[in-house]
């Protein structure tokens, strides 16, 4: 169902799903740059049915796209200080409706890069970040990696021009040169970017799908204690 909750100093929306029991540990699911899609509600309620709080943001405040130029328009145009204050209205509204001290961040594309950013502007709360296929599209985005103190569980396509061979490697390089010691980082063979969107038959690839999304799950639950 969608929400609001206070962000910024004003009302901010989302997706959330909530498993069968009614509570659980809290992810916080960033979108890909398309908006708010229905595959992103789908992986919230994919979570939700795994026993998990998750809560999708809608960034774009109701925006989608379709066609790559409107969402690289849609990302570019995405104020990154506003956004990041958004993210923290997030995952505080998450915290009050899911169990524990701490949260997940999972992250599509864009999302992903945006999922590491949270990590770094709030370490007190976010305990694991899970991007696929993540990416920081904006130059001015340098976060402190020294911030950074999650489990990052990275999920990568072999065939990828957004996020690279050598992009991941560099990413990698960062986090641990940073301080960031629990850094995982899976490269998926034979894989396009966006694999694990389902609603994208020309990319998706199931096998490398099942397998990331059981190593997420794993991962969150050995983070999410």
């Amino acid at each position: 169902m969608m929400i609001e909750f206070p962000s910024n100093g004003t009302t901010g929306q989302g997706y959330l799903a909530t498993p069968a029991s009614g509570s659980g540990p809290g992810v916080l699911v960033i979108q890909e740059w398309w908006g708010m899609v229905p595959h992103i509600k789908d992986v919230c309620d994919r979570f939700a049915a795994e026993g998990f709080v998750a809560l999708a943001p809608d960034f774009y405040h109701g925006k989608t796209a379709s066609e790559p130029d409107e969402a690289g328009k849609l990302a570019m145009a995405l104020d990154l200080e506003k956004a990041g204050k958004d993210f923290s209205g997030a995952v505080d509204a998450l915290l009050e409706r899911s169990a524990g001290s701490s949260v997940g961040v999972v992250g599509f594309c864009m999302g992903g890069g945006l999922a590491l950013v949270l990590g770094t502007q709030r370490p007190d709360a976010v305990r694991a970040v899970v991007p696929f296929y993540g990416v920081i599209l904006w130059p001015e985005a340098q976060p402190d990696w020294s911030a950074l103190h999650a489990t990052v569980l990275g999920h990568f396509a072999e065939h990828d021009d957004f996020a690279s061979a050598p992009y991941v490697a560099e990413l990698e390089v960062s986090l641990r040169a940073a301080g960031c010691s629990d850094v995982t980082m899976h490269t998926y063979p034979g894989t396009d970017h966006a694999f694990f969107n389902d609603t994208r038959p020309e990319v998706y690839d199931a096998p490398a799908s099942a397998l990331a999304w059981q190593r997420t799950l794993e991962t969150l639950r050995s983070a999410l204690v």
